[in-house]
C-alpha cells in the first residue's frame, strides 16, 4: 500500500495525528501492533491539564520566560480546543470542562505555590489562592492552601481514541490495521518504506512515530527516564460530595496523589510514581500501591468512603525539562515523532496535531525549536 502519512501507534496520540492529517486531505494509514487505544492510553487517568510536570517558575530558569510562558498558555488552549474537537463530533468520552486545585501538604510547600501563583499572574493565566479553611469548607479536603486554576477537564482516552479514529475512517477515509508490527523501515531520499510482519510494505511520504515511551527502543539511545505509575478506582459511591465533580485535584507530596471523580460516582484515585525497570517488577508493586494510595487518599479526604474496584499500572517518559520531543529526528529522514512524554502527555497530544502538521506543510511554529531533538 501507498500514503501520504504513515503512523505508526493507535493509542491516543497517533488517533489525534490520523483525525488531523486524513481531515487535512493527506493519504492516511495508521498501524499498530496491538489492539487500538491499549497501550499507554488505556492506563491513562484523563486528567487534563495545563500544567507539565514542572511549575512555570521551574521552567523559566531552565528554558527561559518566553518559550515556558508560550508553553504553558499553549497548553490551556489545547483544553479548549479538544473541547471543541469532542462537541464538532459529537464525541461521548465524557468530556467535562473542570477547575483544577492543586492542594500544599505542608506550609513549606505552600510557600512555593504562592511563588507559583505569582508566576501564573504575571504569564495571564486566571489563577486564584485558596486558603486552607475554603479548600477543607469546599471541597472536605485537609491542605495548607492552594492554587484553583478555572481551566482543566476529565474525560475517557480510550472512548476518545477510538471516536477520533472511527471517524477519520468514515469521514475522510483514512485505513486502520491493529496487530500490525513494524518488521524494519527503509528510509530514503523521498519515501519511506515500511515492512510489517505480515511481509506487506507500505511506502509512504512522511511517517509519524506516535509510539510514546517504548521509542527509546527504536531510536537507540535514553531521550527520557520511564516512570511506573499507578492507579487505583472505587466502587461506585452514594454520596459522593457534588463539589468534588466540580473539579481535578492533585497535592504537592513527594510522593504525590491525584484524584477526580467519574461520571457514574466512582473516585479515581493515582500516584506513587517509582522508576521504570521493567513491566513485570513494576505489575508485582500494584497490591501494595493499592494499599498505599488510599492511605493517602484518606489523608487528604478524611471520612470519604473508598472501596478499591481495581488497580493497574503504567508507563511514561519523563524529559529533563519536562517537554516533549515532537518534530523531526536528525537520524530518520522524512519522519516525525510524536512524544508526549511526562505526566501531561494528552495536552501535548493535542499540541502536536498542529505541530507536525505546520511541520509537513512546511510552515513556520516555534514549537518545533521549543520541542526538538537538538535543544
Amino acid at each position: 500500500m501507498s500514503c501520504d502519512v504513515l503512523i505508526i501507534g493507535g493509542g491516543l496520540t497517533g488517533a489525534l495525528m490520523s483525525y488531523q492529517f486524513s481531515k487535512e486531505g493527506y493519504k492516511t494509514i495508521l498501524i499498530d501492533k496491538r489492539d487500538i487505544g491499549t497501550g499507554s492510553t488505556s492506563a491513562n487517568t484523563s486528567m487534563v491539564q495545563y500544567e507539565i510536570d514542572e511549575p512555570l517558575y521551574g521552567l523559566i530558569e531552565m528554558v527561559g520566560k518566553e518559550a515556558a510562558v508560550n508553553v504553558y498558555k499553549a497548553c490551556e488552549e489545547t483544553i479548549y480546543k479538544l473541547d471543541k474537537i469532542v462537541d464538532t463530533l459529537k464525541i461521548d468520552c465524557d468530556f467535562k470542562l473542570t477547575d483544577s486545585l492543586l492542594f500544599a501538604k505542608n506550609l513549606q510547600d505552600a510557600d512555593g505555590l504562592k511563588r507559583e501563583l505569582a508566576c501564573r499572574k504575571m504569564a495571564g493565566l486566571t489563577v486564584k489562592w485558596l486558603n486552607a479553611d475554603q479548600i477543607y469548607k469546599g471541597y472536605g479536603i485537609l491542605s495548607e492552601g492552594g492554587i484553583l486554576s478555572e481551566t482543566a477537564a476529565r474525560m475517557d482516552a480510550y472512548r476518545l481514541t477510538h471516536a477520533l479514529i472511527d471517524h477519520s475512517v468514515k469521514k475522510f477515509g483514512a485505513k486502520v490495521f491493529d496487530h500490525t508490527a513494524v518488521a524494519s523501515v527503509e528510509n530514503m531520499a523521498s519515501k519511506n518504506y515500511v515492512t510489517v510482519d505480515t511481509s506487506a510494505v507500505i511506502e509512504s511520504n512522511f511517517i509519524v512515530y506516535a509510539t510514546g515511551y517504548e521509542t527509546q527502543e527504536l531510536i537507540g539511545k535514553k531521550i527520557g527516564k520511564l516512570v511506573s505509575t499507578y492507579a487505583c478506582i472505587s466502587e461506585p459511591l452514594t454520596n459522593l460530595p457534588m463539589a468534588l465533580n466540580d473539579a481535578i485535584f492533585w497535592d504537592t507530596g513527594n510522593p504525590y496523589c491525584y484524584f477526580r471523580t467519574t461520571p457514574d460516582n466512582r473516585i479515581l484515585i493515582g500516584g506513587e510514581d517509582e522508576n521504570f525497570k521493567d513491566p513485570e517488577k513494576r505489575d508485582a508493586l500494584i497490591e501494595k500501591k493499592e494499599s498505599q494510595l488510599v492511605s493517602m487518599f484518606h489523608q487528604c479526604v478524611p471520612g470519604m468512603d473508598f472501596v478499591p474496584d481495581f488497580t493497574w499500572a503504567g508507563t511514561f517518559g519523563q524529559t529533563k525539562d519536562t517537554l516533549p520531543y515532537i518534530g523531526l529526528h536528525p537520524d530518520f529522514p522524512n519522519s516525525y515523532f510524536a512524544l508526549g512524554f511526562g505526566g501531561n502527555g494528552i495536552t501535548f497530544s493535542v499540541m502536536a496535531m498542529e505541530i507536525l502538521s505546520d511541520a509537513v506543510a512546511k510552515r513556520h511554529n516555534k514549537f518545533l525549536e521549543y520541542f526538538g531533538f537538538n535543544r
